[in-house]
Formats: C-alpha cells, structure tokens, sequence
C-alpha cells in the first residue's frame, strides 16, 4: 500500500524526534532485544490507529523489528507529527494521516488500515474497532484480536461485550496497572499542565482550576494544577471518587456550583456533554475551557456556538467566544485533547510503559490466537509485572526479592 501523508520529506526532521523518544524508552528496547532473535511476530500484519507521534514511531518500529508489517492510522485529526509520518513511511511503515484531517478524511484513512486485512488490531478509542464492526465485517476472518489503549474505547467494547457484538479478544491494555496509573495519572496530569500553558501562556498560580472527573487522569491533573499553585475544586458523579477527592484536600462540589468560582475548566472523563449550556451560562467572564478526556464531545461546543454572538481565533489553539451579555470564553485546541493538540501529549518515558504493554500483548494474542473467546481481557498479570521489570531494569532500578522462608510464610494460613 501507498502511504498518505503530509511531506516526505519531513523525514530527516521525523527521524530525530524517534530517535529521542527512543532513547528515553528503555524498556521497550530491552522487550525488542529479548525478542528479537526469535521473531515472534514474523508476517504478522498489525493494523493500528493511535496518535501519531514520536512515541508511537518508537512503538511501530519495535513492532516491525519482531517480524510485524505495520499499517498506521491517527486516531486524532489534530495531534499527528507529520515529521514522524513521513520517518515511518520511509522505514515501510503504511501511514495514513496528518495534521489537520477534516472528519471525512479521518474516517477513510481508517478504512486504508482495514483494506490491509490486519490479523491484529491495535486501537486508541475504540474507532477502528467500531468500524470493522459496523462497516467492514469482510475484515474478521482475517484477525485474531486486538488490543485497546483507553478508558473511552474500552468502555466502548465492554458495551460491544455485553450486546453480544464483539467478534473478535481484545485486551484492554488500558486497566492495566503499569498503563493507567503511569499513562492517565502521570502522564496526562504532566502534559495537560504542558498543552494549557503553550496555548495561553498564562500564569497558573492563584486561579482556580476546576477538574471534571476523579478517576486516574483527574488525580493526575488535580495534582499538577496544585503544585503549581492553583486552587482545585474537584468535580464528580460518583460518590465514592468524590469523597476520595475531598480527603485528597480538593474542595467538592457540583459543577454547577464550581462555575461561580472557576478560572480554568478541564473535563477529564471521557462522558459527552460534561459542561453544557447551563454551565455555560453561569460561568465568569474569560474563562478556559479545555479537554483532557477523549472526544471532543465533553463539552458541548454546539451549546457554545449557539450562544456566541462572535467567534474568532486569537492564537494557535485558542478559539475566543464572544457571548451575547458580552462575556468571552476561551475554547483550548477545539476540545480534543489539549495534552496533544497544544503539547506533544505524553513524554517518552510514560509512553514507554503503555507501548511495552501493548507490544507484549500483541505477542501474547498470536500466541493464543486460536485459544482465546471473543471478549474483553485483562492484560494477563505477568505481562504487567514483566512489563514493571523491563522498566526497572532500563532505569537501573534495583528491588528487593522475598526469601524463600518469606515465600512460605504466603504460602500458609
């Protein structure tokens, strides 16, 4: 297949920025050297739709080297590095897509990774499964399972799951410890801090920054915004992550009582309309409203259009609204993800973690391919630990072992 990027020649520029993702990814190097001489995934055909970034090059790269052809398409419009499209295009990856694809687009290049017959599926939202299932079920006999790297898209296949929809394992390399606590937590609350700043270049210290959610990428959020002097309020539907909130020392409350006080507002669930026109409406003049969940669909910016008397971008990722009573809202990188759109999304050492486990997960489903159920799976235990290990050892971090006595006081009742 033809890849169908930006600029080849942005290749030379792509290179460097892999190479420096790499270096900082030393599990995923140690994973790819004790593979390596066996080939494990030798004319294996992976389909993947991820954000295309110097990480996920890192990542495509380690595919290719244990034997995998590689077909790669964005799962966001607004955070491929062309750089890295043009890198992995020229180094025989299939790549289809760049910066700025408007929505039609996106979804053909979807289609261009299915028109490669992938025996496995590696997903970032759930997109590309949903397609295969919905528009191109000529596409199942051919692949084994697949794998999903976020909250939203494993929601998505759990609902599949349980209609009975679901064709094909998926493992939902997302719930597993060393991905969401490093990729959602870590991750996310560092490069949200970093996409809010590039777009505004505004002073954190003093405003008060409302969090929409407290699941793992609300704590990391919450936490980054208060270290560096923001006043958090927290914001959740469920009871318990709310009283969790409240001992963490956020203060609690409804969003709709958090729009008398909110300087910043940044939706961190994955859930569709979580700021909607009744927030809107009660929110203080200049506002920033910003996305750090999924979709560009937690807040609802057809309420915002309807209620705007003017619009118009004041700088790169900052979109200004101008509402009938005269008050301006700021609307960050469209309302997809800020961390991605602004920034670069996740450093290398984050992504490292999420990648070794995705890479491992896709040697495990062809080894099992004819043993496993078409469901929802867990990242098995082992790859998770390993997948610690791997980590530990790239970063020279030594731990202790239990002693053969301590295995047999585990052992007893």
């Amino acid at each position: 297949m033809v890849s169908i990027i930006k600029d080849p020649g942005l290749k030379d520029k792509g290179e460097a920025m892999v190479s420096w993702a790499a270096e900082h990814m030393p599990a995923l190097k140690e994973i790819v050297k004790s593979y390596k001489d066996n080939k494990p995934l030798e004319n294996v055909k992976v389909g993947a739709c991820l954000h295309i970034t110097k990480e996920t090059g890192a990542f495509m790269l380690a595919l290719m080297e244990l034997g995998a052809s590689v077909a790669l398409c964005a799962s966001n419009p607004l955070t491929t590095q062309d750089e890295v499209a043009a890198y992995l295009s020229d180094n025989g990856v299939d790549v289809f897509g760049w910066r700025g694809e408007n929505e039609i687009d996106y979804m053909a290049m979807i289609h261009k990774v299915i028109d490669s017959n992938p025996n496995i599926v590696i997903d970032d939202g759930g997109d590309l499964h949903s397609t295969i299932h919905k528009e191109r079920l000529e596409a199942l006999p051919y692949i084994w399972g697949g794998t999903e790297e976020t909250t939203t898209g494993v929601v998505r296949l759990r609902v599949m799951e349980k209609e009975g929809k679901l064709k094909y394992p998926v493992i939902a390399v997302n719930d597993t410890p060393t991905k969401r606590i490093f990729d959602n937590k870590y991750g996310t609350g560092q490069s949200t801090v970093d996409g809010i700043l590039r777009a505004t270049s505004l002073l954190i210290s003093g405003k008060t920054v409302v969090v929409c959610g407290y699941g793992y990428v609300g704590r990391g959020v919450a936490s980054r915004f208060r270290g560096m002097g923001a006043n958090v309020i927290v914001t959740e539907v469920d009871p318990i992550k709310a009283l969790e909130a409240h001992m963490d020392g956020y203060r609690v409350m409804s969003l709709y009582e958090a729009t008398k006080y909110g300087d910043i507002f940044i939706t961190c669930t994955g859930m569709k309309d979580v700021i909607r026109e009744e927030h809107l409406r009660q929110m203080k003049n200049h506002v920033i409203l910003a996305n750090a969940g999924h979709f560009n669909v937690e807040i609802n910016i057809g309420a915002l259009e309807k209620m705007a008397k003017e619009k118009k971008r004041i700088k790169p990722y900052v979109d200004q609204y101008i509402l009938e009573d005269g008050r301006k809202i700021y609307l960050l990188a469209e309302g997809r993800l800020v961390n991605l759109v602004a920034a670069e999304g996740h450093p290398p050492e984050v992504m490292m973690n999420s990648f070794s486990n995705q890479l491992l997960s896709v040697i495990y489903i062809y080894e099992n391919r004819d043993k496993l159920e078409p469901k929802v799976y867990d990242v098995p235990v082992e790859i998770d630990r390993s997948v610690a290990m791997y980590t530990l050892k790239g970063w020279n971090i030594t731990i202790d072992e239990l002693t053969e006595e301590q295995k047999k006081y585990w052992e007893t009742w």
